[in-house]
């Protein structure tokens, strides 16, 4: 979900006009509405986030944020007015700090235990400026300075006040003022000559500098273009240059290089584009890029780190290792002058291995982590990721799958326990699960250590608290207008003073009140809403305007008292006067906002007969066809996505069919090493939907090794604390509890696999109703702050129907994850969507068997 924020500049200086009659203001805000239309062609647009920050003083200046919606944010846009100082520097510091509110809170920067590029928050921050002197209430600054002290705990982390996956975009206005005789240049808009153009090359950005109309139309077609998914890297070269290569990509000594000149390709800064994963809409990588530190339990505190990782390439052509069923993350990189000088050396089949410069504990410039190689079409570059010195392991776990046959001998394990002693700590979590994942035994102790000590976390929890508190803080100023400026006092002494009891109004109505004089009936001003009275019981009863509850006559007290309680509880539909349509008008700019109405919409009710063919919705064009035979708006389209396509329970006719059959072996060995273990396969989510075959009509336990084991998973769903489950299971007569110990949490876990004998028949209609109002109450689970899941999966426990229908359900609870960024959330279910495929091929593989031998 790509977050984009506008920085606009408000100063007094926007005020100028261009030779249009438009102010720089007004151009701003077009620009930003026409970004909007552009970006809108995208169908991924509809996940973004949009941002307003201006150049009031923090924190007034963060006019919409994380929890104001698109509505909210064209509102503030259109009433932003240019007035006060060129504060860039502050206004900018206060936008990073707004994008690096919850990056704390969510550990996404995983401070201490490498970087994952796949943990991001692809974040544009465009400001649209008009490039004149920053200025201050001290002084005129020539340099762009932002400031170092900021309100938000854990910033000393970062040397920068940018992140790795945040990049800044300038639109520098230069329009004239008088219309230009010359002949408008055509080409690329070239970068400004102001203070931020800098400051946009360091995060990965640039600027634009705009004198026409059509070059900020041209500007903002690049900028749609820049919202990619990525972060940025420095790539510097280590060692010598490689040898040149001929033109018939042979390498040719005879040619001199020269490798003490500087050129392009020894240093570049871009961007690694990290693709979202097809099927859930979020990336999905294994390996972190190291730390430019060795982890130590002496460390007292953990050293600053720098928003961008320093990766350095070595040129000695190497080539490429890779395993079997061993995973590796594969980006792609931005063209740059590196990516132009290994394409044009026209060799795929080789690649120059990555370091990071200290990583490890006994090397200076550390172990090869990855490597650079041309993809072999040479249309780009990929950077491969792979375990920390992959040269040493990926031949040990050759040896193990081919030579040993996963029975190591001594010799084979003391060279891995060697190889374990230069890996960095938070390696060891990724590479046993990848050892998990190629069905390796346990070579990795359950006891894992993250490297850090006790101080430094204990420091990180502290920080994650006070960055909560500090969060709601300024999410509660976020619309709040700033103070207005009151000026001097000044007394004024022209009423002689003169107090309130001698002014001849006061004295005459309290007169009135008090009863002296009789209540004067034309202080009503009759020309004013001509022909409008409030309506009463008593016709005969004229309106009157009494001051004096005492000076009510006593037969009009009981209609006086009615017409109160009308005004005051509004019981009455329609005031007199009001005409009817008014009251279902709505303004123009809020028409077509469909997304808010959706959250006020009740769930349907189901349909009486579901096999009478659904009734299309109407909203917006009511002749509008449904193609796809489905009831599915259009701001419902993204939620449902194309992964809800009902498919046959037991089918195996798909193309992954033939290769979850050969993996068929190695879960059950796995199931079958758990068994060993003293685990009893759990109850809950896949036992409900257990084909008949499994289970006996007499309530009689069911073999374990026909059931894959779900506790390496399941057990771990709930991180903050035991996770009970709830519904309807129903204790297994003769099945034991057992305590499954994952992350040191233990979680009671039951059987439900025998079934009641006099059980309530669901049928379809039944079941159809239960999975809507499933379907309706997660999606409210899932929006609600926080990362407490629990009701999530206890609903995702009583969906109804076979095991397709429960897949379909938790690809969709991913898909509206992904909608609200709950990355934890979407990896315990994409934890339990792999167990499910992987327990639907063990079952019907088992039901093949059984019926080939019968």
């Amino acid at each position: 979900m790509p977050i984009l924020l506008f920085l606009i500049d408000t100063s007094a200086s926007m005020n100028q006009r261009t030779d249009l009659g438009t102010s720089y203001l007004d151009i701003a805000k077009g620009a930003v509405e026409l970004f909007l239309k552009l970006r809108a062609r995208d169908p991924a647009s509809r996940g973004d986030r949009y941002m307003l920050v201006t150049y009031d003083e923090p924190p007034y200046c963060i006019k919409a944020g994380w929890k104001e919606n698109h509505a909210t944010f064209m509102s503030e846009l259109k009433n932003l007015q240019a007035s006060g100082l060129t504060t860039l520097g502050q206004a900018l510091r206060s936008s990073f700090d707004l994008l690096n509110l919850n990056r704390l809170i969510s550990g996404i920067d995983n401070y201490g235990q490498g970087r994952n590029p796949f943990f991001l928050e692809p974040s544009i921050l465009i400001t649209i400026t008009d490039g004149n002197k920053l200025t201050s209430t001290a002084s005129v600054q020539d340099e762009l300075h932002l400031p170092l002290n900021s309100p938000l705990p854990g910033s000393e982390l970062t040397k920068e006040p940018f992140r790795w996956d945040q990049r800044l975009f300038a639109l520098v206005l230069r329009l004239p003022g008088v219309a230009s005789t010359e002949p408008e240049q055509l080409g690329s808009v070239p970068t400004d000559e102001s203070a931020i153009t800098q400051m946009c090359e360091v995060t990965g950005g640039r600027s634009y500098c705009v004198r026409t109309q059509r070059m900020l139309n041209q500007c903002l077609e690049s900028l749609v273009q820049k919202v990619q998914s990525g972060v940025v890297i420095n790539f510097e070269k280590t060692g010598p240059d490689p040898l040149p290569v001929g033109e018939d990509g042979l390498m040719d000594s005879f040619r001199p290089s020269n490798s003490f000149a500087a050129q392009p390709w020894h240093s570049c800064h871009k961007l690694i584009y990290v693709r979202p994963n097809s099927k859930t809409g979020v990336p999905v990588g294994h390996w972190p890029i190291p730390e430019s530190f060795w982890p130590d339990q002496n460390l007292p505190s953990l050293p600053p780190r720098t928003s961008h990782p320093v990766v350095r390439f070595s040129c000695i052509d190497c080539e490429p290792m890779v395993i079997d069923k061993l995973p590796f993350d594969k980006y792609e990189l931005e063209p740059s002058p590196l990516t132009q000088y290994i394409l044009e050396r026209k060799s795929p089949h080789t690649c120059w291995q990555v370091f990071v410069t200290s990583s490890g504990k006994y090397n200076e410039l550390g172990y090869p982590f990855g490597y650079l190689k041309a993809s072999t079409t040479l249309t780009c570059v990929n950077l491969f990721v792979m375990p920390y010195n992959y040269p040493v392991l990926l031949p040990l776990l050759d040896d193990l799958f081919k030579v040993h046959k996963l029975k190591p001998n001594l010799k084979w394990r003391q060279a891995f326990d060697s190889y374990l002693k230069t890996l960095p700590p938070y390696y060891l979590l990724p590479l046993k699960k990848a050892l998990r994942m190629m069905g390796a035994p346990n070579l990795i102790s359950d006891n894992l250590d993250c490297g850090l000590s006790y101080s430094v976390i204990s420091y990180l929890k502290k920080l994650s608290q006070q960055t909560k508190l500090e969060s709601e803080r300024i999410l509660a100023s976020v619309g709040k207008k700033p103070p207005q400026e009151i000026g001097i006092k000044v007394k004024n002494h022209s009423g002689g003073g003169v107090s309130l009891v001698h002014n001849k109004n006061f004295r005459k109505l309290l007169k009135e009140i008090t009863g002296e004089t009789a209540l004067r009936l034309t202080e009503l001003n009759t020309k004013e809403f001509a022909g409008f009275q409030v309506g009463i019981l008593n016709k005969d009863l004229k309106p009157q305007t009494y001051r004096n509850a005492y000076d009510i006559p006593r037969r009009g007290l009981l209609d006086q008292l009615t017409r109160m309680r009308s005004n005051l509880l509004k019981t009455h539909k329609f005031i007199v006067g009001q005409d009817e349509d008014s009251l279902h008008s709505v303004p123009v700019a809020q028409m077509g906002n469909y997304q808010e109405y959706l959250k006020t919409v009740a769930s349907p009710l189901r349909e009486i007969d579901p096999d009478q063919p659904k009734r299309l919705h109407t909203f917006g064009n009511p002749f509008k066809q449904d193609k796809k035979g489905m009831m599915i708006d259009e701001a419902d389209e993204f939620v449902a996505g194309p992964q809800n396509k009902v498919k046959r329970p037991g089918e195996l006719n798909s193309p992954m069919s033939s290769k979850r059959r050969r993996n068929a072996t190695v879960i059950h060995d796995v199931h079958e090493e758990k068994m060993e273990n003293g685990q009893t396969p759990p109850d809950g989510f896949l036992s409900k939907s257990a084909p008949a075959e499994l289970m006996n009509t007499t309530g009689d336990d069911v073999p374990p090794n026909q059931l894959d084991s779900l506790s390496d998973d399941f057990t771990s769903l709930k991180r903050d604390g035991p996770f009970h489950k709830l519904g309807n299971n129903i204790l297994r007569e003769g099945a034991p509890n057992c305590n499954l110990s994952v992350d040191d949490q233990k979680i009671a876990v039951v059987s439900t696999l025998g079934t009641a004998p006099n059980a309530l028949q669901i049928t379809p209609a039944m079941a159809q109703g239960i999975n809507a109002d499933i379907k309706h109450q997660l999606m409210k689970e899932v929006r609600k702050f926080g990362r407490k899941y629990e009701r999530i999966f206890i609903l995702l426990e009583k969906v109804q129907g076979p095991l397709e229908i429960k897949k379909q359900f938790v690809e969709f609870t991913i898909k509206e994850a992904a909608r609200f960024k709950r990355r934890v959330l979407i990896q315990q279910l994409e934890k339990v969507l792999e167990k499910i495929d992987s327990h639907h091929l063990l079952n019907n593989v088992n039901h093949i068997n059984s019926r080939s031998s019968s």
